[in-house]
């Protein structure tokens, strides 16, 4: 099937890697289906149009996602309802035969995993395999882009991530290599890509690249265990939220985030972007889809 003869549906088109994916279709000239919880959110793009399609909604979603050629999944927002929530999905999805069904996991997602969260991810993932859709699983390692949000008021990166490293991804690189799966799933189908940067870094090289490239002083502080779970206990959050964030830090201390993959490169066709380069660039403004 042809690019251009296939149908498409993009889920988390209001947020950041959704969006992406989504203006790199309507540019490259493809019609598209957005799926959001609030359709009059989801940005308006040329051959776009956008329906209800909140992920405990499952009539909704069957409506939305009939006879759909390609998907892509983005996972939903961190709850304690985010597992039931992608079952509903997937279950809609299979109900609605789909063709094949793109999910942004993460990296190294396990029933084991030290990042509480990609526990959920890889429940997701056999929750897919189990539903009979032909897929592909695109495992993300950390977005590099997060990185300046860690630093807090004072300069100062806190965590017990201790000399880990994690091999952060650009989201652009993720949106790019969606892209290119979801416009030619057949060689993908069944396969599992972890998506990294092209190094790894700790949390001290991490702080002395925001430095450089920001002119700010930023530096990294580890703390134990018991310190990262008293300093954001302040935050009110639930015992699964304060889990989450700690054990992100506790991932890249055990080396769980650490391998560098060329996944971006193997599907994109472009090296994948350093954290220097991706600061340099925000810096110097929005880069075109």
């Amino acid at each position: 099937m042809a690019p251009t003869d296939a149908t498409y549906a993009i889920t988390g088109a209001t947020g950041r890697l959704g969006g992406r994916v989504a203006r790199r279709l309507a540019a490259a000239g493809l019609a598209q289906t957005l799926l959001a919880r609030t359709p009059s959110r989801a940005p308006r793009l040329p051959g776009a149009i956008a329906v209800p399609g909140a992920y405990d909604d499952r009539e909704a979603l069957v409506r939305a996602l009939r006879g759909t050629d390609r998907v892509l999944m983005v996972s939903a927002s961190e709850s304690p309802d985010r597992l039931p929530d992608h079952r509903t999905f997937v279950d809609a999805a299979a109900r609605a035969s789909v063709a094949h069904l793109v999910y942004v996991s993460f990296y190294g997602a396990a029933p084991d995993a030290t990042f509480t969260l990609a526990r959920d991810h890889w429940h997701t993932e056999q929750h897919i395999r189990a539903s009979g859709i032909p897929f592909t699983f695109l495992r993300d390692n950390l977005y590099a882009d997060f990185m300046p949000a860690l630093v807090g008021a004072d300069g100062v990166i806190r965590g017990p991530a201790g000399d880990g490293g994690a091999a952060l991804v650009a989201q652009d690189d993720i949106a790019d290599a969606t892209v290119a799966v979801l416009r030619d799933p057949a060689p993908h189908a069944g396969r599992t890509y972890e998506l990294t940067g092209p190094e790894s870094l700790t949390l001290t090289e991490v702080a002395r690249t925001l430095t450089a490239v920001g002119g700010r002083p930023v530096s990294y502080v580890p703390e134990t265990t018991e310190e990262a779970y008293a300093s954001r206990a302040v935050y009110g959050a639930p015992d699964w939220q304060l889990d989450a964030w700690v054990s992100t830090y506790a991932a890249i201390a055990d080396g769980s985030l650490a391998a560098v993959t060329t996944a971006v490169e193997d599907l994109t066709g472009h090296r994948a972007t350093s954290l220097d380069r991706l600061l340099r660039a925000s810096a110097d403004g929005p880069t075109a889809p």
